[in-house]
């Protein structure tokens, strides 16, 4: 992780669960960690669990992934407040708990797609072009799931599945234009089986499952960026023991 210490990371979904994990152990590494959320409250809050230095290295700024001018506005402002983006991890996603054939869901249906495919697309088109710009080898990372792989047996996923299948594809699609533009970006999914995290509560699970913790995650996606420039680590796959899924 030396070779990014100064440099900057932004974090989507940063308020809570994988994304407040990360956001701390970026800002921990010394990068200088921008937490992006609706909530920005709670990423200001996330500082009293840092160390001082830590801590001032950590900054809030909001934004809604599923709005694509409010990306727009604040990936412009990190770029004139901080310079640019060394590295992206898309994390933001939500759930809606309703079987996909039900009528009457056709919002909570957009605002998945609009924030789990369409935002990540977004933020990482801005990412990638301050990356370009400025001749930086940088980094993208997908928080993806398991459900990017297969479809998981329980009611009420919904289309949150296929956003994650999207992600799985989205990801080679990105390596893909990347190595033809001659850059030495990287682009990497992290897919989580369960995690304890708000994502989950309202949806109907097995009572009886493991857990990951959201700190596991955070922990692969440091592997990952940490890698040597040579090293493209495609797609992490993390499951708590015995899970059935």
């Amino acid at each position: 992780m030396d070779r990014w210490i100064g440099k900057v990371a932004v974090v989507t979904g940063a308020s809570s669960g994988i994304g407040a994990a990360i956001v701390k152990d970026l800002a921990k590494a010394g990068m200088i960690t921008i937490g992006l959320a609706r909530r920005v409250e709670r990423i200001v809050e996330l500082k009293k669990d840092l160390p001082k230095e830590a801590a001032a290295r950590l900054h809030a700024m909001k934004c809604d992934v599923s709005n694509e001018s409010e990306i727009e506005t604040t990936f412009k402002g990190i770029t004139e407040k901080f310079g640019g983006v060394d590295v992206l991890v898309n994390n933001a996603g939500i759930m809606r708990s309703h079987n996909l054939l039900d009528l009457g869901h056709s919002a909570d249906i957009r605002a998945v797609i609009d924030t789990n495919v369409t935002g990540l697309v977004l933020c990482s088109q801005w990412a990638y072009h301050s990356m370009v710009k400025r001749s930086v080898s940088g980094h993208i990372v997908h928080i993806n799931s398991i459900a990017g792989h297969s479809v998981p047996n329980f009611p009420k996923i919904s289309v949150y599945p296929g956003t994650k299948h999207a992600v799985t594809a989205i990801t080679e699609t990105m390596r893909q234009e990347m190595r033809e533009a001659g850059t030495k970006i990287k682009v990497t999914s992290v897919s989580p089986g369960a995690v304890k995290t708000e994502i989950v509560e309202g949806v109907e699970l097995p009572k009886d499952m493991t857990w990951l913790q959201p700190e596991d995650i955070s922990e692969a996606v440091l592997y990952a960026i940490g890698t040597p420039p040579h090293v493209q680590v495609h797609e992490i796959i993390i499951k708590p023991i015995g899970e059935a899924f």
